[in-house]
């Protein structure tokens, strides 16, 4: 299999970072530190841009792109550090009416887990409720937010709002496979991860680079520099997992791309804040906001402890 970009892959991830450069720059992303709630007109013209239609078929208004270069595009968010629902919206454009568009948000709630969190549940128009595990019966409901019992949870990322669903009324069943929306699920989540892990590997070297010590710049120093190649090589090691995962969607390797990508995306950030030093550690900066998200992100759609256990189960198999 040849896991390179095609030149079309590349136009599209160059042209989602100019579109999230200039719709949702710093400034942006630092109103919605303060204002955690999804930014309708932000949705809006995400989805004017084929956001949320990407793998929808071209008959049905969409882009009929496929899985990786949804993955693609949600690396991009990643790196952006963009908020909001983006994996629930990426995967039921085609199921909720006006997903696609970018004019209705809606969210998943996992209830294979306790407790059951629900991302930005005032933003969202819909909830859809996703059950069963690995040996289960599976099964998706569907539901109006304001049927919805919920109580605020504490987030450890500023950017996601979360609530511990208390009561939800399964009242509308949904026609979804969801071991496929698991899978997928994951694996969109993996490559957040990726994008968070490479710009933590930008930030670090360009710091790195600018900042002077004893009259030279500490990326001259051999610890500094040892603690950006490692960034470099886990950030690699999971670009080439997630993107392969991408292609051949298997479960075990949609399981090891994630684990990876969260290593990636939670050990870049820690590292990032050691070559910022002091100034790494407050609010001004970006880094915790990197660090946080990738500790949300390592919780959701299979943790580092169930992903090893899977993958063990399946070398003994």
């Amino acid at each position: 299999m040849d896991f390179q970009l095609t030149d079309e892959q590349r136009a599209l991830k160059d042209g989602t970072r100019e579109l999230l450069a200039g719709r949702f720059g710093r400034d942006r992303l630092r109103a919605a530190v303060e204002d955690p709630g999804p930014d309708r007109a932000l949705w809006r013209e995400l989805g004017a841009a084929g956001f949320f239609a990407l793998r929808l078929p071209e008959k049905d208004g969409g882009v009929g792109l496929g899985l990786p270069e949804a993955v693609l595009v949600l690396e991009e968010a990643g790196r952006a550090l963009l908020p909001g629902p983006l994996v629930a919206c990426q995967l039921l454009a085609g199921v909720v009416d006006g997903v696609a568009t970018g004019e209705k948000i809606v969210g998943l709630c996992e209830g294979a887990r306790e407790p059951m969190l629900w991302e930005h549940p005032d933003g969202c128009d819909e909830l859809i409720l996703v059950e069963g595990a690995r040996g289960r019966t599976s099964g998706a409901y569907r539901s109006a937010p304001d049927r919805v019992s919920c109580a605020p949870f504490a987030s450890v990322d500023p950017l996601t709002p979360l609530a511990r669903v208390l009561d939800l009324p399964r009242t509308e069943p949904v026609a979804l496979d969801v071991p496929r929306l698991r899978r997928e699920a994951a694996l969109l989540t993996a490559a957040q991860q990726l994008g968070s892990a490479v710009r933590t590997v930008e930030m670090a070297a360009g710091h790195a680079r600018e900042r002077e010590q004893f009259g030279a710049p500490i990326g001259s120093f051999q610890a500094v520099k040892q603690l950006c190649a490692q960034m470099l090589v886990r950030t690699e090691m999971a670009r080439s997992a997630v993107y392969a995962a991408s292609i051949t969607e298997g479960v075990l390797d949609v399981t090891g791309a994630k684990l990876l990508a969260d290593e990636a995306a939670v050990r870049n950030a820690r590292d990032c804040l050691q070559v910022h030093g002091g100034m790494g550690f407050t609010w001004e900066a970006d880094v915790h906001l990197h660090l946080k998200r990738a500790w949300l992100h390592a919780e959701r759609w299979g943790t580092a402890g169930e992903a090893e256990e899977l993958l063990a189960a399946g070398l003994i198999a």
